[in-house]
């Protein structure tokens, strides 16, 4: 490993400072539950977003407390929508927790505001290696400077979920949903099979004659808005087995690649689904109608989603769900985002010996095989992992084709690059226009130029 360069304020940690500033009171850093972050050498503050995780965290601060008399571990859910401010916010604050659930797209903003700890430099947590995990979990959460900064905790990956009462009633198979195929061109039967599924309010389907696409009772394809950057749950599956990359390089690529021709003939076909009718439109989309709704409610037939959405979605009254495979595209596989998080100790948690251990311990498969039980993710250890397909399997829910793509090597990663939080803002408001206005795919090229010269600027 290099040693780590010394670090000045850049003018991506000065410009993120300035932003959170404004919301440091709304965010109510220092106040709370939020604030337990040195209440003690013996007490270990931990930070994670999802509700559903949280009893298996509980259960396993419990195993680490047991194994560590005296030491305490206070755990702190926080909902995704203020996770990040209150987190970044606390950390310019310097009330920041001393572990937390870190998300690769955040990692590049943590690392420029140097308040991350090398795992790989400290006692209790050196001995964590690649190996440990899933294939390529862990490369995700090694800095450019060599150092590892998040030790894997679990992964997830896209499928369609989709309601079997509405395939069987049109004689859609599962063996046809998991061997579906498309192209920008046609669409291929993945196209065929969502203008079936789709129905107008008279009963008549999208591949009928006089199907009305302004009039739709069922889309064939749900809406989870427009993707963003990244489009996880939306069009990635698609732009990756087109054969497109977001960047030059797997991790901290130096330019992104939205001005292709084969990621902007993939979005120009995926948003035109929606101008077909066979795609629920943008303004069908909500905070409270996202894609899951839709399906529970009948608004749609198929909806792409993630693995964390599994327990959630079967658990729906009314229908029938069950998972397949993404489409085979235009590069003769199939592809899905495959994600993995990470727990990410802080310079100030590092000072903590039992916060280390902590980290330690949540990588182990002593913590992750009590996760998986809960049938809520796949952790990132094999045990972990198995143990997960396990609790699934008990209540009848067959995780195949979230676990497939792992074993086939068919899954790319998020693109891992500086400037994410830019990224994501310029591309947002664009792949909206493109999804709700009608707005040219070239338009892209355009925000494409304006991303790679914010890359290119540097510290």
């Amino acid at each position: 490993m290099s040693p780590r360069p010394s670090r000045r304020l850049s003018r991506r940690s000065a410009a993120l400072i300035g932003a959170v500033s404004l919301s440091l009171l709304a965010a109510g850093c220092g106040s709370g539950s939020s604030s337990t972050s040195s209440a003690s050498r013996d007490t270990v503050s931990y930070w994670l977003w999802d509700s559903s995780q949280l009893p298996g965290y509980q259960e396993c601060a419990k195993g680490f407390e047991k194994a560590n008399p005296g030491v305490k571990v206070s755990l702190s859910q926080i909902g995704w929508d203020d996770y990040w401010t209150k987190l970044t916010a606390s950390m310019i604050a310097g009330t920041e927790p001393d572990v937390f659930t870190d998300h690769v797209t955040k990692f590049a903003q943590f690392a420029d505001l140097d308040v991350l700890a090398p795992l790989d430099e400290l006692p209790a947590t050196r001995s964590i290696k690649d190996s440990d995990y899933q294939p390529g979990l862990a490369a995700s959460w090694v800095g450019q400077d060599g150092h590892r900064y998040g030790a894997p905790k679990d992964w997830d990956t896209v499928a369609m979920f989709y309601d079997k009462k509405k395939t069987d009633a049109v004689g859609i198979s599962a063996e046809t949903l998991n061997t579906l195929d498309w192209n920008p061109v046609d669409g291929g039967t993945f196209e065929k099979t969502v203008a079936r599924l789709t129905v107008d309010t008279k009963g008549r389907r999208g591949d009928q004659p006089g199907f009305d696409k302004n009039h739709v009772r069922t889309y064939g394809l749900a809406s989870n808005d427009a993707g963003e950057a990244d489009g996880q749950a939306q069009w990635s599956a698609f732009t990756g087995s087109a054969g497109w990359n977001y960047t030059d390089k797997k991790a901290w690529g130096t330019h992104y690649n939205y001005d292709q021709k084969a990621f902007q003939s993939t979005i120009d076909w995926y948003f035109g689904l929606a101008k077909k009718g066979y795609l629920a439109p943008y303004t069908v989309f909500s905070q409270s109608n996202q894609a899951d709704a839709q399906l529970s409610s009948g608004k749609a037939a198929i909806a792409l989603h993630g693995s964390w959405m599994t327990k959630t979605i079967y658990g729906f009254k009314g229908i029938d769900a069950r998972t397949a495979l993404t489409p085979i595209g235009p590069s003769g596989k199939r592809a899905t985002m495959r994600n993995g998080l990470a727990d990410s100790l802080t310079k100030r948690g590092a000072k903590k010996p039992a916060a280390q251990k902590w980290v330690a311990y949540l990588a182990s498969d002593a913590c992750q095989t009590v996760v998986g039980r809960q049938g809520v993710v796949f952790p990132a250890t094999k045990a972990g992992t198995d143990a997960a397909i396990a609790a699934y399997r008990k209540e009848g829910i067959d995780v195949t084709a979230f676990t497939r793509p792992v074993a086939d090597g068919t899954t790319f990663s998020f693109p891992i690059t500086n400037y994410a939080a830019d990224v994501a803002g310029l591309m947002r408001p664009a792949m909206q226009d493109v999804y709700a206005n009608g707005a040219p795919v070239s338009s892209l090229t355009t925000t494409n130029r304006q991303i790679n010269l914010i890359l290119s600027q540097g510290d």
